[in-house]
């Protein structure tokens, strides 16, 4: 019997390298497709004003049909898009430290973030790194590598996403309900930015969601704690395709 296929969609700033960890632990069962969104890693820089409808289209042609779609942070708000607009491509919607219909105090603290790349983009960095990974038991090459990641984008080009991943969630929020296909929703318990809270939101916005908290797990949840995250992802799929 063929492997299903999941494919996993990376945050802002990032590349398909922050999956490696989650990656060598579902490679076994499933076949594992890892792209880089438009804007980031290999892929050409983004202009300004991109969209989040660009940012899907951009990545769509590497999505097989039927597959377990699985989006981090900014992923996750294409991968939604994705599950709205190309359904067929989507078997499962798994929702990894997303944002959803931030609050107007959510909303000024990433639009702070924001100001704050376009004033200094390194200093953006190590306040994300900060954010990301303070007392997260994660290796110091882990780290270095996604600070490595981080300060080899093209700034106009990382602005560009950062202002998709501040706002598309507004975008999104009244056509959730829309999504047909069973959904995860999952994130660390200390997430900072994309929190709890938020992900209870989405699940209560989505058909068929469930929420899973990861306990003591912060922002880069694949990073930090990948067994758990596939153990809970694998499980989901299992249930939802009888793998």
């Amino acid at each position: 019997m063929s492997k299903h296929t999941v494919v996993l969609l990376h945050g802002v700033g990032l590349d398909h390298t922050m999956w490696e960890p989650t990656a060598a632990l579902l490679a076994d069962r499933f076949t594992v497709i890892a792209p880089d969104l438009p804007g980031h890693g290999a892929r050409p820089p983004v202009g300004d004003g991109v969209t989040l409808a660009e940012l899907a289209a951009g990545v769509a042609d590497e999505i097989p049909a039927g597959s377990h779609l699985v989006g981090f942070s900014l992923g996750a708000l294409v991968a939604q898009h994705l599950a709205l607009h190309r359904p067929e491509l989507v078997a499962t919607l798994t929702s990894v430290s997303s944002v959803c219909d931030r609050t107007a105090g959510e909303r000024a603290a990433v639009l702070d973030r924001l100001r704050t790349a376009e004033a200094d983009f390194t200093a953006s960095a190590a306040a994300s790194l900060k954010r990301w990974y303070a007392g997260a038991d994660v290796s110091p090459d882990r780290v270095a590598r996604t600070e490595a990641t981080l300060l080899s984008n093209d700034v106009g080009s990382f602005l560009s996403c950062y202002r998709v991943f501040a706002t598309a969630d507004a975008e999104l929020a009244p056509d959730l309900p829309a999504i047909g296909v069973r959904a995860l929703a999952v994130t660390g318990e200390n997430d900072p930015g994309s929190t709890p809270e938020m992900t209870r939101r989405l699940a209560a916005a989505l058909p068929d969601c469930r929420t899973v908290v990861i306990p003591q797990a912060r922002h880069m949840l694949p990073v930090e704690r990948p067994e758990a995250f596939a153990d809970c992802l694998t499980t989901f799929i299992g249930e939802c395709a009888h793998v």
